[in-house]
């Protein structure tokens, strides 16, 4: 079983290469990112025509989540329960699979701006009750996965300038805090089980030839609840649709199940 992430930076404009990218890599789920959509302009029939089914959580002009899966999903979430927030940012569902139900719940995790401003004080709110969610969710659902565009950085490693970018946003160590407190839960990074080379990143500023000199982040994850820990056999970053014309500033990430 292979499950995939990718922030698409808009559907609208990037619909396109999504169906492209699904026919060179057809996964079993792919959880998209920053739709940038209503749930009433979302494509949901061009997507069946694919071959998936999909659960939405769309909002006009930003946010957006989805969850598209060959298989059909039930049981949806929208958003984080018990936290009041107008933003589109999270979408957890359950698919049936061969060895047994699986949880997917794919997150579009707050950018914050800058430390010390207000929109970093509602990431810190925000990851604390995704880590209440996510506690319970893992409670319920022993198979979890738990996926998408973090914006955080785990460790100096995952940034292209550790030293000058240390205490910046997607560096802070509050962010870090968070995201080895979602870890700590029983959660393992799916990228970092296997060998990876040095300089791996999943995101690229448009600007400054950020992609050609790879001054880069690595801020999309997926991370396995142990119980998943076993069927790993491999998580890339496919960069090659950061490559094409007017691409994501996003590469997807999958990873590969023995299930």
């Amino acid at each position: 079983m292979r499950i995939a992430t990718w922030n698409v930076n808009s559907l609208t404009a990037r619909l396109q290469h999504v169906l492209d990218w699904l026919i060179a890599n057809p996964v079993d789920v792919l959880c998209l990112q920053e739709l940038k959509m209503s749930d009433d302009k979302f494509p949901l029939e061009v997507l069946q025509s694919a071959g998936y089914h999909a659960a939405v959580f769309g909002q006009k002009t930003y946010n957006g989540v989805a969850i598209l899966s060959l298989a059909p999903v039930r049981d949806v979430l929208r958003n984080i329960t018990g936290f009041e927030d107008a933003h589109s940012r999270v979408i957890a569902a359950t698919l049936d699979t061969p060895a047994g139900e699986l949880r997917v719940i794919n997150g579009y995790f707050v950018n914050g701006q800058e430390p010390g401003s207000e929109k970093f004080a509602y990431k810190m709110r925000w990851l604390d009750s995704l880590r209440q969610m996510v506690r319970d969710e893992l409670a319920a659902h022993e198979r979890l996965v738990l996926l998408g565009d973090f914006n955080i950085t785990p460790e100096d490693r995952d940034s292209y300038d550790p030293e000058g970018l240390r205490e910046t946003i997607h560096h802070t160590t509050e962010e870090r805090q968070h995201f080895q407190a979602l870890i700590d839960l029983g959660l393992v990074d799916g990228f970092r089980l296997f060998e990876q080379p040095e300089k791996s990143f999943s995101w690229w500023d448009y600007r400054m030839l950020g992609y050609q000199k790879n001054r880069g982040l690595r801020i999309d994850h997926i991370l396995l609840s142990q119980a998943l820990v076993p069927a790993a056999r491999g998580c890339i970053i496919d960069r090659v649709p950061r490559k094409w014309e007017k691409p994501s500033d996003h590469a997807p990430v999958v990873v590969d199940l023995a299930l």
